[in-house]
């Protein structure tokens, strides 16, 4: 039998899965990682301690699997996208690393907006610029960190950085770079206008050759084999940004459906043959397999919101829960299922690591009464999440003539039947969910199985190593009072947008 490994660095775990050659789960690990806030708006990460827990998780998932480390045909590593994490001319991390909920930057893009330099970037990008992309941090540094800015080395993104410790190979793997906003779109690779364009030409020495990511992209070396496990000389493709990883590991691999992915960000998105080039969404990349492009709808506004829910407002339950052997999301689905659809409970804007209508937007709760309980809240949270996705969605509509036929859902949201069944209510759209519990790290393991020959393709992969744990279909009894609550939220935003930039000042 043959396995793969499959690594995830996400914004708030780093985990890591071991799968056979038919998709099976045969162990995991997996730890969270410290998120350092030390101003507003900062997210960041000691990168030598992000790699210490890679290697901490690999080494678990190899013991829990019971096989040799000979056994692994091959390595791949997925990760957030956008954020940054620089390698210096000292042989060293760069600084610390930032997390793609990182705002710091969030006057970078504000400004090419006005100056007309966004509209120049997106006819060759074919993106609009983000806060927590690496350009619009690295021009932050420039102007804020200049001896920090003259050591850069390399400009790597979460799981380029991971792969760089593996191998001791810089590479820029294809589908991370193209949604940075360092690649012209239309040839596929960097552009010295773009970089003039924001502002850091030099920065295009730093920037690591491309790389596939069904592709081997370097072997595992001595050094870092003593501190993971894997055998010395193992395979590593190149792997893919999260969002990738998720739709191949659901075996969203055309256009005819969609994968939604509810854990940090709000994930949305499709693959097609040609980017949407009119503006009427947030980004085009390059996807994973070559002929396609992946159009997307993000922002960081899903389920990372449920799991602040938890830690700030019940950490009591929480613990008590675990000392009673249940856990607190059984518990959070069953406060959810009690509260009924049709009635009231507060407007939740799911924006506390940034928004997707407004750079200054913050979370909040509004018309909470003395009635409202915190099962009134859990609900609440549960449909803010939902009806953000919703918003992402229906500019996902605008850009095709077909509805979708199914929505393939992955993240924390999948785990739980009643948050599933509302995000197929909501949307109005049947949702499939995996049998993999770790989405992303099965599509890594999908790309090794294709980059080691072991099956011809990627797609051929996805079919033997993808299966579908269930069906929930839409209740058309329930679409009218989530419509009627969906424009209520609608019209919370709208009223609060002159509200933000004040409450900015004050921050």
């Amino acid at each position: 039998m043959k396995y793969y490994l499959g690594l995830d660095n996400g914004g708030t775990t780093t985990k890591a899965a071991i799968f056979d050659e038919t998709g099976n789960e045969i162990s995991k690990a997996g730890m969270s990682t410290a998120m350092l806030t030390p101003k507003p708006g900062y997210i960041e990460r000691d990168m030598e301690e992000m790699w210490q827990a890679n290697a901490s998780v690999i080494r678990e998932a190899i013991e829990k699997a019971g096989i040799d480390a000979s056994d692994i045909s091959c390595a791949a590593v997925c990760g957030h996208g956008k954020g940054l994490y620089l390698w210096g001319k000292d042989e060293k991390p760069c600084g610390r690393g930032i997390i793609s909920t990182d705002n710091r930057a969030y006057a970078y893009p504000e400004k090419w907006k006005a100056d007309g330099t966004e509209e120049k970037v997106f006819a060759l990008s074919l993106q609009h610029i983000l806060s927590c992309q690496p350009v619009s941090l690295l021009a932050w540094i420039r102007d804020n960190e200049p001896s920090r800015y003259a050591n850069i080395k390399y400009v790597f993104e979460c799981k380029d950085y991971i792969r760089f410790r593996l191998t001791g190979e810089a590479g820029a793997e294809l589908t991370d770079y193209s949604g940075a906003n360092l690649l012209n779109l239309h040839t596929g690779n960097y552009d010295k206008e773009l970089l003039r364009l924001f502002g850091i030409p030099e920065i295009e020495e730093a920037l690591p050759p491309l790389c596939a990511s069904d592709k081997i992209c370097g072997y595992v070396t001595q050094e870092a084999a003593k501190a993971c496990g894997l055998k010395e000389g193992t395979p590593v493709a190149g792997g893919m940004f999260d969002i990738d990883a998720c739709a191949a590991g659901a075996d969203v691999l055309c256009p005819e459906n969609i994968c939604m992915i509810a854990g940090t960000w709000s994930i949305n998105e499709y693959p097609a043959r040609k980017p949407v080039t009119d503006g009427k969404v947030l980004m085009n990349s390059l996807f994973a397999l070559p002929e396609y492009y992946l159009i997307e709808e993000s922002s960081p506004t899903s389920a990372g919101n449920n799991e602040w829910f938890i830690r700030r407002l019940l950490p009591e339950l929480k613990e008590n829960e675990k000392k009673e052997g249940r856990s607190i999301y059984d518990t959070l689905n069953l406060w959810v299922d009690e509260i009924g659809t049709e009635e009231f409970v507060p407007v939740f804007l799911p924006f506390l690591m940034a928004s997707n209508v407004h750079p200054n937007g913050k979370a909040a709760f509004i018309g909470m009464t003395a009635n409202h309980t915190r099962k009134h809240l859990a609900r609440a949270v549960y449909e803010g999440i939902v009806f953000s996705h919703r918003w992402h969605y229906e500019k996902l509509l605008s850009t095709r003539e077909d509805k979708p036929k199914l929505i393939r859902l992955a993240g924390g949201a999948a785990h739980s039947s009643v948050w599933t069944q509302m995000f197929a209510d909501v949307l109005k759209t049947p949702v499939e969910t995996v049998t993999a519990d770790e989405t992303g790290a099965l599509g890594c393991a999908i790309a090794a199985a294709a980059a080691v020959g072991d099956y011809p393709s990627m797609e051929k992969a996805a079919e033997k190593m993808c299966r579908i744990a269930g069906r929930v279909e839409p209740n058309p009894s329930v679409y009218e009072v989530y419509d009627k609550k969906y424009e209520l939220y609608k019209a919370a935003i709208d009223s609060l947008n002159s509200f933000w930039d004040k409450m900015q000042k004050m921050m």
